[in-house]
């Protein structure tokens, strides 16, 4: 700095002189350039400016050139005087110039002819960071904004080494050396090349730690309460950062007080502390604490209380006479907790309301506090002013909010505004701004609300295209988020490409091929305010699809060709062959086939009791399976029919569709079919031979029209393991606890409709139809209900710990490890809740906008199933899609 200050110093003199007319300003005459040449000895005389020229800068108007220099044509101006000196300081101020010089061209009577010169700073050509990782090199580019085109200055530089010396500081990285260096392009005419060289050096840990004055807690107590100053070479410590920065070292002296405050030494302090160098890559930190003397809470009065009772308020203090003075305890009962004395003020519009534990009375190790209570006036909600969506229309976001103008302001309503918000999908919950979110008016009593949204795409396109032995084989899935129906038919409306969009409702398109052996098609519409007024929902929608089995008779060739290479020693395969089956298109078996349709009408309502999480939904279905030879099902042939009405009753209340932190997710649900059996009067015995066995083509008659009832319970719990309003990437532990039935009204006509697959996955390919697949890793899919085994019940728990990599508006990465349990069982009455087959791994999830989740698990299987005599062992687990 001490370098540029002389610089610019010289600079200026330099200037100065070039403008000759600077002594007495007496002309003596013309040099032989014809320019005129003034003494500085003579007094100071007044010119009116009668031009300026600028030269030397190519990319800018003279016009603008001139403007920095604060002079004008026809301003009277003194020779030598402060106009000129001012206006090279001007020059020099924006940093854009390396020269600057002002000179007199002519000089006629009291008139005088400017000119300027320039010389420009080079711009920059390309910017080179040297020994650094490719993600380090993306944060500094950000951090920095040194970008191709920007004039490069001193000041540029001199902020690029801060900025990079303190993003390595916070990595631990303490004697980081930066060098900016600046070379000529010799392809482009004042241009530079920078190259930015870090020596990160080694990253600095923390050697040892020692704590001295301690009585009350022991230094390996204090030692765990510091969060990011810790001790390498310590198993404690295994998972727990061990550099040294000295931010975090302050924050965690800091934690290290309010421990003694939460035990009641109110009058704790450091007296002392150092940081010295261990050797090259650690340093070893010394603290002096002064404890001080325990307190304890003797007498709490309530002062300027009108609306609630000291009493009512001492209960929620949760604090007595006798207790020990724990400060953080006050203040989390003041202010932080959800039932805080705060909550009860602010939640009844109170938001003027103010709360002073003042201690007036401190005798031997008992303290008084005074509770002084300004209660103000109740505040109504001014305006909510809505900013940064671009993605629905502005009623869409309205109608999700409690509060509205003109109410009474509530803190409860709001947070609960906010979590509707993020459960809309359409944007990003971790940047939904809380810092200027309420602004109180005193003035009128009132508040405004200020929703700052980042709208994210979360529309998905899944699409896949090969050409196989089969033919053709790919699918194709748009799930559209934010459709309009009512739009459809207004092309000048709000369309973004071929849709309508803005009214938050969501359209499905599905379809999927295997050429003719497989095809699938389907297409479902979702609109969670239906009529636009109420948060009802309704959805409608519709499948189809069909598969083909493979011929019999190749089954047949097959099996010949292999026997007769196998008696005459020819490898190859297919040598001779019995039909003209080595075409793929020749397995294709049209007449042994599945054929299933089906059509779904939903509603929903929100309700107010227990609370409004809270949702009773019903949807009424009809599905149709039209079986051809099928032997891969116990109905083979026939036309089966399924027309059943499904009841769910639902509490969503977790923070955030993609990666929880808080709440839960229950579901229970009924779907049942009409008791045909009960009043059509068949004898469904007699289908039955005396053994108890039934002819395929009395299952066929049997399920004509189908019939059960089926019992499904899923509960999720999400809870942080740190405040996550703090500490955005906490870990967060899910558990699981899920159950199914599958009941019959008729013993004698059990449904294999609707059965349970259990293992694996949980993803349903087109192989499996007419079952509901549940995913229990570590085993492989469908490994606890096998073909003759079908699954009339299962139940699995689990827990789940998750650990966010990244949580950003275009992607969302997490780590996970779990622990799992469950069983399936195929007659009701021998369910065990305690008989579960157990599992244990690891996994990681991506959610990216335009594909949904995606991620790999790996997991191990501890039990053997099915009278097997081997453990299922490890297997790995591919996932698409969110698992409810």
């Amino acid at each position: 700095m001490l370098y540029n200050r002389i610089s610019f110093i010289l600079l200026t003199l330099v200037g100065l002189y070039c403008f000759v007319p600077a002594g007495s300003a007496q002309e003596t005459g013309n040099t032989d350039n014809d320019k005129p040449v003034i003494l500085y000895s003579g007094i100071p005389r007044k010119y009116e400016i009668a031009d300026i020229k600028v030269e030397g800068v190519k990319n800018y108007e003279d016009y603008v050139l001139i403007g920095l220099s604060g002079l004008s044509v026809g301003q009277t101006i003194t020779v030598p005087g402060d106009e000129i000196t001012g206006a090279i300081k001007r020059y020099w101020r924006h940093g854009l110039f390396s020269n600057v010089s002002i000179s007199a061209d002519k000089i006629e009577g009291d008139k005088i002819w400017l000119r300027i010169s320039l010389t420009q700073r080079p711009r920059i050509s390309e910017v080179r960071y040297n020994g650094v990782k490719k993600g380090e090199r993306t944060d500094l580019e950000n951090k920095l904004g040194m970008v191709k085109g920007m004039q490069i200055t001193p000041n540029t530089v001199d902020r690029a080494k801060m900025l990079i010396k303190k993003y390595f500081d916070d990595k631990g990285f303490k004697n980081a050396e930066v060098n900016i260096v600046q070379t000529d392009d010799p392809a482009n005419e004042n241009q530079v090349i920078v190259d930015v060289d870090i020596d990160k050096k080694e990253k600095i840990k923390v050697h040892a730690i020692y704590i001295t004055g301690n009585k009350a807690l022991k230094a390996s107590k204090l030692k765990r309460v510091m969060k990011k100053t810790n001790e390498k070479g310590k198993l404690r410590n295994l998972f727990r950062t061990k550099k040294f920065v000295p931010e975090n070292y302050d924050a965690d002296k800091q934690l290290i007080i309010d421990k003694y405050n939460e035990l009641g030494y109110r009058d704790a302090i450091i007296t002392a502390d150092s940081v010295k160098n261990y050797d090259d890559r650690t340093v070893d930190v010394f603290i002096n604490i002064d404890e001080g003397d325990k307190y304890y809470l003797r007498n709490v009065t309530w002062v300027g209380n009108t609306l609630y009772p000291s009493e009512q308020l001492n209960y929620l203090l949760r604090m007595k006479k006798g207790d020990v003075y724990n400060q953080k305890l006050l203040g989390e009962r003041i202010s932080s907790d959800d039932d805080a004395i705060g909550n009860l003020y602010y939640n009844n519009g109170y938001i003027f309301y103010a709360l002073d534990p003042v201690e007036v009375n401190i005798v031997g190790d008992s303290i008084d506090l005074e509770m002084r209570v300004s209660e103000g006036q109740q505040a109504t909600i001014n305006k909510i002013k809505i900013s940064g969506n671009d993605r629905v229309y502005e009623n869409v976001v309205r109608r999700e909010l409690r509060v509205r103008p003109g109410q009474l302001f509530s803190k409860e309503d709001l947070m609960r505004s906010l979590r509707e918000i993020q459960q809309m999908g359409h944007f990003d919950p971790e940047k939904l701004q809380t810092n200027n979110l309420v602004q109180p008016r005193a003035e009128d009593g009132t508040v405004d609300i200020n929703l700052e949204l980042t709208s994210k795409a979360n529309d998905q396109v899944e699409f896949s295209a090969g050409w196989g032995q089969t033919g053709i084989i790919g699918k194709l899935s748009l799930k559209f988020t934010n459709f309009s129906l009512a739009n459809l038919l207004h092309p000048g409306r709000n369309y973004r490409g071929i849709l309508p969009q803005g009214d938050g409702q969501t359209l499905t398109i599905s379809g999927q091929t295997n050429a003719k052996y497989y095809q699938s098609y389907s297409i479902s519409f979702f609109d969670p305010w239906f009529g636009g007024k109420r948060p009802n929902s309704f959805s409608v929608s519709a499948f189809f699809s069909v598969q083909t089995d493979i011929s019999s008779q190749y089954y047949n060739s097959s099996y010949y060709n292999n026997m007769y290479n196998s008696y005459y020693g020819y490898g190859g395969y297919g040598m001779y062959n019995y039909g003209n089956y080595n075409n793929y298109e020749n397995y294709y078996d049209p007449d042994k086939s599945i054929k299933m349709w089906g059509l779904s009408v939903g509603w929903g309502k929100r309700l107010n009791w227990p609370d409004d999480f809270f949702t009773l939904s019903a949807e009424l279905a009809y599905q149709r399976y039209n079986l051809r030879d099928w032997q891969y099902f116990p109905v083979t042939n026939g036309k089966c029919n399924d027309l059943s009405i499904s009841l769910t009753l639902a509490r969503a209340s977790y923070d955030n569709p993609i990666f929880p932190r808080s709440g839960s997710d229950f579901s229970l649900s009924v779907q049942f079919t009409p008791p045909y059996s009960l009043f059509d009067g068949v004898n469904y015995k007699g289908y039955y031979n005396a053994d108890g066995t039934i002819t395929q083509d009395n299952m066929n008659q049997l399920h004509k029209w189908i019939e059960y009832h089926k019992w499904k319970f899923k509960l999720k719990t999400y809870t942080a393991l740190m405040d996550y309003h703090t500490h955005p990437k906490s870990l967060v532990l899910m558990t699981r606890l899920e159950f199914g039935m599958l009941g019959h009204y008729n013993k004698y006509k059990k449904s294999p409709f609707g059965t349970f697959d259990v293992g694996g996955d949980g993803m349903t390919g087109y192989s499996t139809y007419a079952t509901e697949s549940i995913a229990l890793r570590g085993y492989e899919n469908s490994a606890l209900t096998p073909y003759n085994s079908p699954g009339y019940a299962y139940e699995r728990i689990g827990l789940e710990l998750r650990y966010p990599l990244m949580l950003e508006t275009s992607t969302n990465i997490y780590v996970l490890g779990f622990l799992e349990a469950g069983n399936a069982w195929n007659n009701i009455s021998k369910i065990n809740p305690f008989d579960l087959k157990r599992s244990a791994g690891v996994g990681v999830r991506i959610f990216l906008p335009m594909i949904g989740m995606m991620g790999i698990d790996w997991g191990y299987g501890f039990d053997k199933i099915n009278g097997s005599k081997q453990y299922s062992g490890s297997q790995f687990h591919f996932i698409l899609g969110q698992e409810f």
